[in-house]
Protein backbone atom coordinates (compact mmCIF):
# COMPACT_ATOMS: atom_id res chain seq x y z
CA UNK A 1 0.00 0.00 0.00
CA UNK A 2 1.27 3.26 -1.06
CA UNK A 3 1.13 6.78 0.99
CA UNK A 4 1.20 9.10 -1.67
CA UNK A 5 -1.99 10.94 -1.03
CA UNK A 6 -4.93 10.79 -3.82
CA UNK A 7 -4.58 13.09 -6.59
CA UNK A 8 -7.31 16.03 -5.85
CA UNK A 9 -10.33 15.73 -8.41
CA UNK A 10 -10.48 17.69 -11.36
CA UNK A 11 -12.05 21.53 -11.28
CA UNK A 12 -14.43 21.41 -13.87
CA UNK A 13 -14.66 24.74 -15.80
CA UNK A 14 -18.74 24.36 -15.53
CA UNK A 15 -18.69 24.22 -11.36
CA UNK A 16 -16.35 27.31 -11.30
CA UNK A 17 -18.80 29.05 -13.53
CA UNK A 18 -21.61 28.31 -11.41
CA UNK A 19 -20.54 29.21 -8.42
CA UNK A 20 -19.68 32.78 -9.36
CA UNK A 21 -23.62 32.94 -10.50
CA UNK A 22 -25.34 35.57 -8.16
CA UNK A 23 -27.71 33.37 -6.61
CA UNK A 24 -30.11 36.47 -6.00
CA UNK A 25 -30.43 37.26 -9.17
CA UNK A 26 -33.30 34.97 -10.25
CA UNK A 27 -34.83 36.38 -7.25
CA UNK A 28 -35.05 39.92 -8.29
CA UNK A 29 -36.05 39.11 -11.60
CA UNK A 30 -39.33 37.09 -10.16
CA UNK A 31 -40.26 40.00 -7.85
CA UNK A 32 -40.05 42.45 -10.85
CA UNK A 33 -41.73 40.13 -12.94
CA UNK A 34 -44.73 39.78 -10.42
CA UNK A 35 -45.01 43.22 -9.34
CA UNK A 36 -45.41 44.27 -12.93
CA UNK A 37 -47.80 41.41 -13.23
CA UNK A 38 -49.30 43.08 -9.90
CA UNK A 39 -49.90 46.26 -11.53
CA UNK A 40 -51.27 45.54 -14.46
CA UNK A 41 -53.70 42.96 -12.66
CA UNK A 42 -54.61 46.41 -10.67
CA UNK A 43 -54.76 49.07 -13.91
CA UNK A 44 -57.40 46.22 -15.57
CA UNK A 45 -59.55 46.20 -12.00
CA UNK A 46 -59.45 49.55 -12.67
CA UNK A 47 -60.11 49.42 -16.21
CA UNK A 48 -63.18 47.82 -15.45
CA UNK A 49 -64.48 49.50 -12.44
CA UNK A 50 -64.35 52.79 -14.54
CA UNK A 51 -66.32 51.21 -17.72
CA UNK A 52 -68.75 49.63 -15.36
CA UNK A 53 -69.49 52.88 -13.76
CA UNK A 54 -69.91 55.10 -16.91
CA UNK A 55 -72.17 52.38 -18.46
CA UNK A 56 -74.37 52.35 -15.25
CA UNK A 57 -74.49 55.92 -15.42
CA UNK A 58 -76.01 55.74 -18.58
CA UNK A 59 -78.03 53.36 -17.60
CA UNK A 60 -79.57 55.07 -15.09
CA UNK A 61 -79.46 58.37 -17.08
CA UNK A 62 -81.93 56.52 -19.65
CA UNK A 63 -84.10 54.63 -17.66
CA UNK A 64 -84.86 56.33 -14.61
CA UNK A 65 -87.90 59.23 -14.39
CA UNK A 66 -86.93 62.65 -13.98
CA UNK A 67 -87.71 64.29 -10.48
CA UNK A 68 -90.92 65.61 -9.89
CA UNK A 69 -92.39 68.46 -7.89
CA UNK A 70 -91.68 72.00 -8.20
CA UNK A 71 -87.68 73.15 -8.64
CA UNK A 72 -85.69 73.61 -5.58
CA UNK A 73 -83.74 77.35 -5.76
CA UNK A 74 -81.31 78.13 -3.43
CA UNK A 75 -79.08 81.03 -4.05
CA UNK A 76 -76.31 83.06 -1.85
CA UNK A 77 -74.90 85.79 -1.86
CA UNK A 78 -71.19 85.54 -2.04
CA UNK A 79 -69.80 89.42 -1.92
CA UNK A 80 -71.27 92.20 -1.72
CA UNK A 81 -69.65 95.47 -3.24
CA UNK A 82 -71.24 99.34 -2.76
CA UNK A 83 -70.32 101.99 -4.57
CA UNK A 84 -72.26 106.00 -4.67
CA UNK A 85 -75.51 104.82 -5.83
CA UNK A 86 -75.01 101.26 -6.40
CA UNK A 87 -75.04 98.08 -4.89
CA UNK A 88 -73.22 95.02 -6.56
CA UNK A 89 -74.11 91.22 -5.63
CA UNK A 90 -72.16 87.84 -6.55
CA UNK A 91 -74.57 85.20 -6.70
CA UNK A 92 -73.82 81.70 -6.67
CA UNK A 93 -76.64 78.97 -7.36
CA UNK A 94 -76.13 76.63 -3.93
CA UNK A 95 -79.02 74.07 -4.98
CA UNK A 96 -79.97 70.97 -7.45
CA UNK A 97 -81.77 73.49 -10.20
CA UNK A 98 -80.94 76.46 -12.74
CA UNK A 99 -82.30 79.92 -11.04
CA UNK A 100 -83.84 82.84 -13.11
CA UNK A 101 -83.28 86.09 -11.16
CA UNK A 102 -86.52 87.99 -12.16
CA UNK A 103 -86.81 91.04 -9.97
CA UNK A 104 -85.26 92.67 -6.58
CA UNK A 105 -86.40 94.66 -4.20
CA UNK A 106 -84.56 96.29 -1.80
CA UNK A 107 -86.69 97.69 1.86
CA UNK A 108 -89.79 96.35 -0.49
CA UNK A 109 -89.06 99.01 -2.99
CA UNK A 110 -88.42 97.41 -6.19
CA UNK A 111 -84.91 98.16 -7.84
CA UNK A 112 -83.72 98.39 -11.41
CA UNK A 113 -80.80 95.75 -12.11
CA UNK A 114 -78.77 94.70 -14.66
CA UNK A 115 -76.67 91.23 -15.46
CA UNK A 116 -79.81 89.09 -14.18
CA UNK A 117 -80.90 87.75 -17.78
CA UNK A 118 -79.49 84.62 -17.95
CA UNK A 119 -80.23 80.85 -15.72
CA UNK A 120 -77.65 80.55 -13.09
CA UNK A 121 -76.85 77.02 -13.58
CA UNK A 122 -75.55 74.84 -10.66
CA UNK A 123 -72.53 76.13 -8.60
CA UNK A 124 -72.60 78.76 -11.41
CA UNK A 125 -72.09 82.15 -10.38
CA UNK A 126 -73.48 85.71 -11.73
CA UNK A 127 -73.00 89.31 -11.00
CA UNK A 128 -76.15 91.78 -10.66
CA UNK A 129 -75.72 95.95 -10.05
CA UNK A 130 -78.54 97.25 -8.68
CA UNK A 131 -79.44 101.21 -8.92
CA UNK A 132 -80.44 102.27 -5.32
CA UNK A 133 -79.15 105.25 -3.64
CA UNK A 134 -78.30 103.92 -0.21
CA UNK A 135 -77.03 105.70 2.78
CA UNK A 136 -73.43 105.52 4.75
CA UNK A 137 -74.02 103.51 8.10
CA UNK A 138 -77.90 102.58 7.48
CA UNK A 139 -79.11 98.31 7.10
CA UNK A 140 -80.16 97.43 3.72
CA UNK A 141 -82.94 94.12 3.19
CA UNK A 142 -82.39 92.69 -0.07
CA UNK A 143 -85.30 90.90 -1.47
CA UNK A 144 -84.68 88.38 -4.24
CA UNK A 145 -87.60 87.28 -6.47
CA UNK A 146 -86.68 84.37 -9.15
CA UNK A 147 -88.69 83.42 -12.01
CA UNK A 148 -91.01 80.64 -10.18
CA UNK A 149 -92.00 83.39 -7.33
CA UNK A 150 -89.24 82.78 -4.81
CA UNK A 151 -88.16 85.49 -2.75
CA UNK A 152 -84.80 84.77 -1.32
CA UNK A 153 -83.12 87.88 0.90
CA UNK A 154 -80.01 89.16 1.72
CA UNK A 155 -79.16 91.44 4.85
CA UNK A 156 -76.54 94.06 4.77
CA UNK A 157 -76.58 95.02 8.49
CA UNK A 158 -74.59 98.58 7.76
CA UNK A 159 -74.23 100.18 4.21
CA UNK A 160 -70.46 101.13 3.56
CA UNK A 161 -68.31 102.41 0.62
CA UNK A 162 -65.85 98.90 -0.79
CA UNK A 163 -63.05 100.14 -0.83
CA UNK A 164 -61.28 100.59 -4.95
CA UNK A 165 -58.85 98.53 -5.40
CA UNK A 166 -55.85 100.22 -6.60
CA UNK A 167 -51.81 100.54 -5.72
CA UNK A 168 -52.67 102.66 -2.43
CA UNK A 169 -55.01 100.47 -1.17
CA UNK A 170 -53.16 97.39 -1.43
CA UNK A 171 -50.13 98.90 -0.70
CA UNK A 172 -52.23 99.83 2.51
CA UNK A 173 -53.11 96.32 3.56
CA UNK A 174 -49.65 95.37 2.87
CA UNK A 175 -48.42 98.18 5.59
CA UNK A 176 -51.32 96.38 7.63
CA UNK A 177 -50.09 92.85 6.49
CA UNK A 178 -46.29 94.04 8.05
CA UNK A 179 -47.28 95.19 11.14
CA UNK A 180 -49.44 92.44 12.48
CA UNK A 181 -47.46 89.96 11.01
CA UNK A 182 -43.47 90.66 10.71
CA UNK A 183 -42.68 93.07 13.33
CA UNK A 184 -44.31 91.38 16.35
CA UNK A 185 -42.45 88.13 15.08
CA UNK A 186 -39.20 89.54 14.99
CA UNK A 187 -39.75 91.30 18.42
CA UNK A 188 -40.74 87.99 20.00
CA UNK A 189 -37.46 86.49 18.82
CA UNK A 190 -35.47 89.52 20.22
CA UNK A 191 -35.61 86.91 23.33
CA UNK A 192 -32.86 84.62 21.85
CA UNK A 193 -30.12 85.93 23.93
CA UNK A 194 -32.10 85.39 27.08
CA UNK A 195 -32.69 82.05 26.28
CA UNK A 196 -29.13 80.95 25.56
CA UNK A 197 -28.80 82.02 29.03
CA UNK A 198 -31.27 79.77 30.62
CA UNK A 199 -30.88 76.06 31.92
CA UNK A 200 -32.24 73.22 30.47
CA UNK A 201 -35.50 72.77 32.72
CA UNK A 202 -35.88 76.82 31.25
CA UNK A 203 -35.56 75.67 27.91
CA UNK A 204 -37.92 72.98 28.23
CA UNK A 205 -40.66 75.05 29.93
CA UNK A 206 -40.47 77.68 26.83
CA UNK A 207 -40.97 74.54 24.56
CA UNK A 208 -43.88 73.67 26.71
CA UNK A 209 -45.00 77.54 26.06
CA UNK A 210 -44.55 76.95 22.66
CA UNK A 211 -47.02 74.13 22.41
CA UNK A 212 -49.58 76.27 25.08
CA UNK A 213 -49.70 78.83 22.09
CA UNK A 214 -50.53 76.38 19.36
CA UNK A 215 -52.30 74.72 20.75
CA UNK A 216 -54.63 78.14 21.21
CA UNK A 217 -53.37 78.87 17.29
CA UNK A 218 -55.16 75.59 16.63
CA UNK A 219 -58.42 76.23 18.37
CA UNK A 220 -58.66 79.89 17.31
CA UNK A 221 -58.11 79.04 13.87
CA UNK A 222 -60.73 75.97 14.06
CA UNK A 223 -63.35 78.12 15.61
CA UNK A 224 -62.87 81.16 12.67
CA UNK A 225 -62.65 78.93 9.97
CA UNK A 226 -65.80 76.86 11.06
CA UNK A 227 -67.52 80.81 11.51
CA UNK A 228 -66.31 81.66 7.64
CA UNK A 229 -67.47 78.04 6.45
CA UNK A 230 -70.62 79.00 8.44
CA UNK A 231 -71.09 82.48 6.51
CA UNK A 232 -70.32 81.15 3.06
CA UNK A 233 -72.41 80.06 0.33
CA UNK A 234 -71.36 76.34 1.34
CA UNK A 235 -71.61 75.57 -2.36
CA UNK A 236 -67.83 73.97 -2.20
CA UNK A 237 -67.72 72.18 1.21
CA UNK A 238 -68.58 74.61 3.93
CA UNK A 239 -66.83 73.50 6.89
CA UNK A 240 -65.60 70.48 5.31
CA UNK A 241 -62.80 73.07 3.57
CA UNK A 242 -61.54 73.32 6.83
CA UNK A 243 -61.07 69.93 7.51
CA UNK A 244 -59.78 69.22 4.05
CA UNK A 245 -57.12 72.07 4.64
CA UNK A 246 -55.94 71.02 8.00
CA UNK A 247 -55.53 67.55 6.52
CA UNK A 248 -53.69 68.46 3.02
CA UNK A 249 -51.42 70.29 5.44
CA UNK A 250 -50.65 67.65 8.50
CA UNK A 251 -49.57 65.37 5.38
CA UNK A 252 -47.75 67.98 3.39
CA UNK A 253 -45.65 68.90 6.10
CA UNK A 254 -45.21 65.12 7.69
CA UNK A 255 -43.78 64.28 4.60
CA UNK A 256 -41.76 67.14 4.40
CA UNK A 257 -40.32 66.06 8.08
CA UNK A 258 -39.76 62.80 7.05
CA UNK A 259 -37.63 63.89 4.01
CA UNK A 260 -35.38 66.29 6.61
CA UNK A 261 -35.19 63.21 9.30
CA UNK A 262 -33.35 61.04 6.07
CA UNK A 263 -31.44 63.82 5.58
CA UNK A 264 -30.43 64.31 9.37
CA UNK A 265 -29.92 60.69 9.73
CA UNK A 266 -27.34 61.46 6.79
CA UNK A 267 -25.37 64.08 8.26
CA UNK A 268 -25.66 63.27 11.89
CA UNK A 269 -26.10 66.88 12.82
CA UNK A 270 -28.13 67.58 16.18
CA UNK A 271 -27.80 71.19 15.00
CA UNK A 272 -29.50 70.77 11.83
CA UNK A 273 -32.43 68.80 13.43
CA UNK A 274 -33.05 72.05 16.21
CA UNK A 275 -33.09 74.27 13.01
CA UNK A 276 -35.32 71.82 10.96
CA UNK A 277 -37.98 72.07 13.79
CA UNK A 278 -37.43 75.84 14.32
CA UNK A 279 -38.34 75.96 10.68
CA UNK A 280 -41.17 73.80 10.64
CA UNK A 281 -42.56 75.75 13.23
CA UNK A 282 -41.92 78.94 11.27
CA UNK A 283 -44.20 77.47 8.34
CA UNK A 284 -47.08 76.34 10.79
CA UNK A 285 -47.05 79.85 12.34
CA UNK A 286 -47.06 80.96 8.62
CA UNK A 287 -49.65 78.80 7.20
CA UNK A 288 -51.89 80.23 10.24
CA UNK A 289 -50.76 84.01 9.67
CA UNK A 290 -51.84 83.71 6.01
CA UNK A 291 -55.39 82.94 6.94
CA UNK A 292 -55.40 85.47 9.71
CA UNK A 293 -54.38 88.26 7.06
CA UNK A 294 -56.80 86.76 4.68
CA UNK A 295 -59.56 87.25 7.42
CA UNK A 296 -58.09 90.83 8.58
CA UNK A 297 -58.19 91.94 4.80
CA UNK A 298 -61.81 90.62 4.26
CA UNK A 299 -63.37 92.68 7.44
CA UNK A 300 -61.84 95.66 6.36
CA UNK A 301 -62.73 95.84 2.75
CA UNK A 302 -66.54 95.05 3.92
CA UNK A 303 -66.61 97.98 6.84
CA UNK A 304 -66.44 95.48 9.29
CA UNK A 305 -62.55 96.61 10.86
CA UNK A 306 -61.12 99.97 11.77
CA UNK A 307 -57.55 100.57 11.08
CA UNK A 308 -55.57 102.38 13.96
CA UNK A 309 -53.24 102.27 16.55
CA UNK A 310 -55.26 100.22 18.82
CA UNK A 311 -55.50 97.42 16.00
CA UNK A 312 -51.96 97.20 15.26
CA UNK A 313 -50.87 97.46 19.48
CA UNK A 314 -53.48 94.30 19.69
CA UNK A 315 -52.44 92.39 16.89
CA UNK A 316 -48.66 93.16 18.07
CA UNK A 317 -49.53 91.85 21.68
CA UNK A 318 -51.20 88.63 20.44
CA UNK A 319 -48.00 88.09 17.45
CA UNK A 320 -45.22 88.48 19.78
CA UNK A 321 -45.59 85.62 21.46
CA UNK A 322 -45.19 83.46 18.17
CA UNK A 323 -41.78 84.55 17.87
CA UNK A 324 -41.16 83.30 21.31
CA UNK A 325 -41.92 79.82 19.60
CA UNK A 326 -39.92 80.03 16.97
CA UNK A 327 -36.46 80.34 18.50
CA UNK A 328 -37.34 77.95 21.36
CA UNK A 329 -35.47 75.18 19.37
CA UNK A 330 -32.60 77.21 18.45
CA UNK A 331 -31.46 77.89 22.39
CA UNK A 332 -28.98 75.60 22.45
CA UNK A 333 -26.94 76.74 19.35
CA UNK A 334 -25.75 79.77 17.54
CA UNK A 335 -27.76 80.65 14.87
CA UNK A 336 -26.63 82.79 12.50
CA UNK A 337 -28.54 86.57 12.48
CA UNK A 338 -29.96 86.02 8.58
CA UNK A 339 -30.96 82.63 9.27
CA UNK A 340 -33.35 84.16 12.17
CA UNK A 341 -34.55 86.94 9.49
CA UNK A 342 -35.31 84.52 7.04
CA UNK A 343 -37.44 82.16 10.07
CA UNK A 344 -38.85 85.65 11.20
CA UNK A 345 -39.66 86.35 7.54
CA UNK A 346 -41.43 82.39 6.81
CA UNK A 347 -43.56 83.33 9.82
CA UNK A 348 -44.84 86.83 9.57
CA UNK A 349 -44.67 87.66 5.44
CA UNK A 350 -48.29 85.57 4.97
CA UNK A 351 -49.86 87.84 6.66
CA UNK A 352 -48.71 90.59 4.04
CA UNK A 353 -50.34 88.21 1.49
CA UNK A 354 -53.26 87.06 3.45
CA UNK A 355 -54.30 90.59 3.98
CA UNK A 356 -54.36 91.59 -0.17
CA UNK A 357 -55.77 88.25 -0.75
CA UNK A 358 -58.49 88.90 1.53
CA UNK A 359 -59.09 92.52 0.69
CA UNK A 360 -58.97 91.91 -2.82
CA UNK A 361 -60.73 88.69 -3.32
CA UNK A 362 -62.79 88.60 -0.05
CA UNK A 363 -63.90 84.60 -0.53
CA UNK A 364 -64.98 83.21 2.77
CA UNK A 365 -64.31 79.20 1.32
CA UNK A 366 -60.85 80.61 0.24
CA UNK A 367 -60.35 82.01 4.05
CA UNK A 368 -61.94 78.62 5.47
CA UNK A 369 -59.45 76.20 3.94
CA UNK A 370 -56.54 78.09 4.23
CA UNK A 371 -57.32 78.73 8.09
CA UNK A 372 -57.72 75.13 7.99
CA UNK A 373 -54.29 74.59 6.67
CA UNK A 374 -53.18 76.52 9.19
CA UNK A 375 -54.22 74.30 12.02
CA UNK A 376 -53.37 71.01 10.01
CA UNK A 377 -49.62 72.52 10.20
CA UNK A 378 -49.52 73.38 13.59
CA UNK A 379 -50.83 69.95 14.48
CA UNK A 380 -47.99 68.52 12.99
CA UNK A 381 -45.42 71.26 14.64
CA UNK A 382 -46.96 70.30 18.13
CA UNK A 383 -46.09 66.59 17.02
CA UNK A 384 -42.21 67.01 16.61
CA UNK A 385 -42.51 69.23 19.62
CA UNK A 386 -44.03 66.94 21.86
CA UNK A 387 -40.81 64.50 22.33
CA UNK A 388 -38.71 67.17 23.87
CA UNK A 389 -41.16 67.64 26.34
CA UNK A 390 -39.90 64.23 28.13
CA UNK A 391 -37.59 64.54 30.46
CA UNK A 392 -34.49 61.97 29.94
CA UNK A 393 -34.57 58.59 31.86
CA UNK A 394 -38.59 59.48 32.79
CA UNK A 395 -41.49 58.09 31.51
CA UNK A 396 -43.96 60.80 32.69
CA UNK A 397 -44.04 64.82 32.01
CA UNK A 398 -42.61 67.09 34.46
CA UNK A 399 -45.56 68.95 36.23
CA UNK A 400 -43.60 72.42 35.20
CA UNK A 401 -44.11 70.92 31.61
CA UNK A 402 -47.80 71.13 32.02
CA UNK A 403 -47.61 74.36 34.18
CA UNK A 404 -45.70 76.00 30.76
CA UNK A 405 -48.29 74.56 28.37
CA UNK A 406 -51.30 75.85 30.61
CA UNK A 407 -49.27 79.08 30.70
CA UNK A 408 -49.29 79.13 26.98
CA UNK A 409 -52.80 79.08 26.15
CA UNK A 410 -53.49 81.67 28.70
CA UNK A 411 -51.10 84.12 27.57
CA UNK A 412 -52.44 83.50 23.94
CA UNK A 413 -56.19 84.36 25.46
CA UNK A 414 -55.35 87.19 27.48
CA UNK A 415 -53.10 88.96 24.51
CA UNK A 416 -56.20 87.63 22.03
CA UNK A 417 -58.27 90.12 24.37
CA UNK A 418 -57.15 93.19 23.33
CA UNK A 419 -57.38 92.53 19.32
CA UNK A 420 -59.98 94.64 18.16
CA UNK A 421 -61.39 91.98 15.73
Amino acid sequence: MSDTPDPAPPTSTHENSFDTEDPAQPEADQTGASRAGLWLRGAAVLAIIVIALTALAMLAGQSLPERTGPPIENISVERTALEPGRITLTLRNTGPDAVTVAQVAVNDTFVDLVGAADPIGRLGSQTITLDYPWITGQPYLVSMLTSTGLVIEHEIPAAVATPAPGVAFFGLMALLGTYVGIIPVLLGMLLLPVMRRAGTRAVRFVLAVTVGLLAFLIFDGTSEGFKLATASSGAFGGGTLVVLGAAIAFLTLTCIDRYLRGRRRRAGARGASELSLALMISIGIGLHNLGEGLAIGSAYAVGELALGAFLVIGFTLHNTTEGLAIIAPLARRRTPLLTLLGLGLIAGAPAILGAVLGAGVDNREISALLLGVGVGAIIQVIIQIAPSLRTEGRSDLDPLVLVGVGVGILLMFLTGLVVPA
